[in-house]
């Protein structure tokens, strides 16, 4: 690990910057029951820790969704690589508490025992639903504009 030497850094410096990180960091052990939820993740989902631990990572996965994650997931867990490189940032549609939809990025970082053994996988996440919506009307607004020069 490269981290300076300790003098100047406070003790927890390591699990302070996940655990009270901005963005979201979850991480799911192999059977995808949640071990780790930071504030982030309360912050972005809007479940509190006491709800999400233990929970399945059904609790933020939109319904439509399940199967293909699930597939995904388990195949990564019986130890396929995952299609996603390393620091690939992926996007896709979440659900909140509340029940609406938002749309994260994330990365992920499966965790291995000291033989290789996958033991689960952490993710990072960050809300884009702002963004994601405004990129979904300017799509629309561009659409419509080509639309008005095709009839013209």
């Amino acid at each position: 690990m490269n981290v300076m030497p300790a003098e100047g850094l406070p003790d927890d410096l390591l699990t302070r910057l996940v655990r009270d990180c901005p963005d979201a960091v979850i991480y799911a052990e192999c059977g995808g029951r949640i071990r780790f939820w930071n504030q982030g993740a309360t912050r972005i989902f809007g479940y509190g820790d006491r709800e999400a631990l233990g929970a399945s990572l059904d609790l933020i996965i939109p319904d439509r969704l399940r199967a293909r994650h699930w597939q995904g997931y388990d195949e990564v867990m019986k130890g396929r690589e995952s299609r996603y490189g390393e620091g690939d940032l992926l996007a896709v549609p979440a659900r909140h508490r509340d029940g609406r939809q938002i749309s994260v990025e994330f990365t992920i970082l499966p965790l291995r025992d000291a033989t290789g053994a996958i033991l689960g996988i952490a993710a990072y996440l960050r809300d884009a639903t702002e963004r994601f919506e405004e990129v979904r009307a300017l799509r629309r607004e561009l659409a419509a504009l080509k639309a008005q020069a095709d009839q013209a």
